[in-house]
């Protein structure tokens, strides 16, 4: 009879488990990471198959002893945080008011602001520390950036007051572009789609500058904001790969997911984290969960079965939303739907556990900073997957419902109820106007906001055009096509472009500031020699003989080449063509 090793003795599952929590308590996670890694390696030498894991537990990647001490006032913060949040409400409810129909969003900004908070007053770097973060905002929620300007001094009550109205003198343009306001906003950011891969090419333009010695953007990192509907849009997860290969330790892209499309859920009989994480996971990105606020740290350490964990892993995310925008009792009689899971939550009123399902990490600040702090330092491609409520802290008229992207006015009784939850003092009849908290009803919060960006860099965003091209080549550059096509040789514009491009790449002016990029037809269109000639940009080099290598017009790579060889990927050739074309700025 053969033994059936299929099954493993339960004594020696448990010391193998109880091995990996020692390396984990003794080393820390990174080691044990290490650690089992090998560990499979060495099995799959041996014949042992075992998938890659690209999917973990539906817990917070950064454990509560990991994180690091939070480097602000959360006291402050708060306050801050709920009047840039009060002001960036009003500014949509009043423009809306005194001109119906001119629109806005107000829950977008609420699912984002706690992040930004964070990202303003601990790790967006400005631009008098060189050449600083670059972050790609949700467009829909720019109020909560006007709101922030206004207490940075950037912008006054005037301006304010004109939200969506570009064509008045110094009016707010809806989504954040340049050349609506030239000074404030680097670069457009509301493609959806698009603006994920057109942040990933400008992360690895950023290394192209500096391998190349034409600026130094060593220490700039690039943010990408974006909500979990939008990564339906194809392009918006179709370059996960190519930030590996490039090795882009540069980039993060942080997706709220507050679970909800502008007309339901994203994915109602699944889980959206989940899925994100398999596919970023899967193309080689470090992921960083960021799914509970502090409020459940205890009843996670407290569940020594993990019957809590399991319960919320198996919360398809249609539930998951309804659930966590309920009444107390619904909660109790929902979500801890065992006596087991009930004992966990019986220390607990109604009111507690609604402020419980509200506590979730895309709006705690500690553990934001946790997770930020590890994305810039992770050393690969990172993702932040934080978990949020749109419409949070908006009132039971905006949280987590389906409807809450169209809503462009609060009413007086969700105006009421946000004013009672802030603590603000404005009377019933104040608020029928609408009222604005100035900077001078808050001395403390815009001091406390200047000198937190005072020591990261400066205003943000900010835009500054220098100038970076002193002359223009001379005109002799141009003299050998003022003939025409006259002679033996027709001469097609495509040969003509290719001779003008070549001799402007010779230029001593501007020469070292040409970027021909290409999508896979250099060849086709007679560019081969510029392979050797100038070089095609790689980070690492090449680390290859190529099969060319004893021919004058070679395939040649180099960390230090000028040409951009995007491979059979127009959309990303366009996207490395707008972050070349907006690095001047």
């Amino acid at each position: 009879m053969v033994e059936d090793v299929s099954v493993t003795d339960p004594q020696e599952v448990q010391e193998w488990i109880d091995s990996i929590r020692a390396v984990i308590d003794l080393k820390g996670a990174e080691a044990a990471a290490s650690l089992l890694s090998s560990t499979i390696s060495a099995a799959q030498q041996d014949g042992v198959f075992e998938p890659r894991i690209t999917q973990t537990a539906y817990q917070n990647t950064i454990r509560k002893k990991d994180e690091p001490p939070y480097p602000g006032d959360l006291n402050i913060e708060a306050r801050l945080h709920n009047q840039i949040r009060w002001n960036a409400m009003m500014m949509v409810s009043k423009s809306n008011k005194e001109i119906e129909g001119i629109g806005g969003h107000i829950s977008t900004y609420a699912s984002q602001s706690h992040l930004w908070e964070v990202g303003f007053n601990h790790h967006f770097v400005g631009k008098e520390h060189g050449a600083g973060d670059h972050v790609y905002f949700q467009g829909h929620a720019s109020p909560g950036i006007y709101a922030r300007a206004w207490f940075d001094g950037r912008l006054d009550e005037e301006i304010i007051s004109r939200f969506r109205q570009e064509s008045a003198s110094q009016g707010l343009s809806s989504y954040p572009h340049p050349r609506l306001m030239p000074e404030f906003w680097e670069f457009p950011t509301v493609s959806m789609g698009l603006g994920a891969l057109t942040a990933i090419r400008h992360a690895r333009f950023n290394k192209y500058l500096s391998d190349r010695g034409l600026k130094d953007t060593s220490q700039s990192h690039i943010w990408y904001f974006m909500g979990d509907g939008e990564s339906d849009e194809p392009e918006s997860l179709s370059d996960l790969s190519f930030a590996s290969k490039e090795g882009l330790d540069n980039v993060t892209i942080t997706i709220s997911c507050n679970l909800q499309r502008l007309d339901g859920p994203v994915r109602g009989n699944q889980k959206i984290v989940q899925e994100l994480e398999g596919r970023f996971a899967g193309s080689g990105w470090d992921v960083i969960k960021l799914l509970w606020g502090s409020s459940w740290d205890p009843l996670f350490a407290a569940d020594s079965e993990g019957i809590l964990l399991d319960r919320l892993q198996s919360l398809v995310d249609g539930d998951e939303q309804r659930i966590f925008t309920s009444e107390g009792e619904v909660i109790r009689t929902e979500l801890f739907n065992t006596e087991k899971l009930k004992s966990l939550v019986a220390h607990m009123s109604d009111e507690q556990l609604e402020s419980l399902v509200a506590d979730v990490g895309g709006h705690d600040p500690v553990k934001i900073n946790a997770a930020f702090t590890r994305a810039r330092r992770s050393g690969k491609p990172t993702v932040i997957l934080a978990r949020t409520v749109k419409g949070w802290g908006l009132g039971p008229a905006f949280a987590g419902r389906n409807a809450t992207h169209q809503k462009k006015k609060a009413e007086i009784d969700s105006l009421q109820w946000i004013r009672d939850a802030m603590g603000l003092s404005f009377s019933d009849d104040e608020l029928e106007n609408m009222p604005f908290i100035t900077p001078e009803m808050a001395p403390e919060e815009v001091a406390y906001l200047k000198s937190r960006r005072s020591s990261l860099g400066g205003n943000f965003p900010e835009r500054r055009a220098e100038g970076v091209i002193e002359s223009l080549p001379s005109r002799d550059i141009f003299a050998e096509f003022d003939s025409g096509t006259k002679g033996e040789q027709q001469v097609s514009t495509t040969m003509a472009f290719v001779r003008l491009l070549s001799n402007l790449l010779k230029s001593e002016e501007i020469g070292e500031r040409i970027v021909p990029i290409i999508p896979d037809e250099a060849r086709t269109f007679g560019m081969d020699p510029l392979f050797s000639s100038v070089g095609i940009y790689s980070p690492q080099g090449q680390l290859y003989k190529p099969v060319d290598h004893n021919v004058l017009m070679k395939y040649k790579e180099s960390k230090s080449g000028q040409m951009m060889e995007e491979g059979i990927n127009e959309a990303g050739a366009l996207s490395t063509f707008i972050a070349s074309g907006m690095s001047y700025s």
